[in-house]
């Protein structure tokens, strides 16, 4: 069920964290990429109308907010963490220098505790789409279509880390933007999230559990490995320091690898 957004008169921004990063809504002006805070993201939504059947769901991605982890006991305290060396953040696990993934890809399942965290402790690397005020209407129903099977509409704020070559209508938008105390774009925006209380939510899964499913899983827009490859690869490539690389994802896209017998 999708709850009411008012659209803008003056455009639309929408969040991508999951398959809009590499398949974008057909008609918007320019991206940007960027952070969501105090979210983890995980393959913890069913889907039986895209990467998987009604007999045989497959699993998509969706967010997790900190607030539900910490307030809900269905969560375990300790929360898994599959990272990049020492540190106990989900995505600053870069050095100031690009990170070849030939030189670095040892993964760390690094287990913390979710009650010490803070919303600055969790970032996911998404991007956000800016569609001009004669598109919104035709997208908005686009997306609705796209996004179903338990997924709902929300607003929140997004931190932009990159913008493309400015024009004068990009710039025009942007300039209305507002920044944060760190002089930060920052974009309150339209996302669909699978939240925690909706019927195809199946969190928390083990993500051995996770990649059978999706090792063998398709629909009716493809195979359901294809879909975590690709959105892997593209937000690996979302930030040329390679902060944007997800161990969640990493981890889980090297267990799901079908087999040569499944190919």
């Amino acid at each position: 069920m999708t709850s009411q957004i008012t659209l803008p008169a003056d455009g639309m921004w929408v969040i991508g964290y999951g398959s809009l990063i590499f398949k974008p809504p057909p008609l918007y002006l320019f991206r940007v990429t960027g952070t969501l805070k105090g979210f983890i993201r995980r393959f913890w939504q069913l889907s039986s109308d895209h990467r998987g059947t009604p007999e045989n769901p497959g699993r998509v991605a969706t967010l997790v907010s900190l607030d539900d982890l910490k307030s809900h006991k269905r969560f375990h305290n300790d929360l898994h963490l599959y990272e990049l060396g020492n540190t106990h953040r989900e995505t600053s696990l870069a050095s100031d220098s690009a990170i070849s993934l030939e030189m670095k890809n040892d993964i760390d399942d690094v287990s913390v505790s979710i009650s010490n965290l803070s919303e600055d402790d969790l970032k996911v690397w998404g991007v956000a789409y800016y569609i001009a005020p004669e598109h919104v209407n035709e997208m908005k129903e686009y997306l609705d279509v796209r996004e179903q099977d338990g997924y709902s509409t929300h607003r929140i704020m997004f931190h932009v880390h990159s913008v493309p070559d400015l024009t004068p209508e990009i710039e025009r938008v942007l300039s209305k933007m507002p920044r944060n105390s760190d002089g930060d774009l920052v974009i309150e925006s339209m996302i669909y999230i699978g939240t925690i209380d909706n019927d195809s939510f199946v969190g928390p899964e083990d993500i051995e559990k996770t990649a059978d499913v999706i090792r063998t899983g398709s629909g009716p827009s493809g195979a359901n490995y294809e879909y975590l490859h690709e959105i892997t690869a593209a937000v690996r490539n979302l930030d040329p320091l390679a902060r944007s690389r997800d161990y969640y994802l990493e981890d889980l896209t090297q267990l799901a690898q079908p087999h040569k017998l499944d190919l």
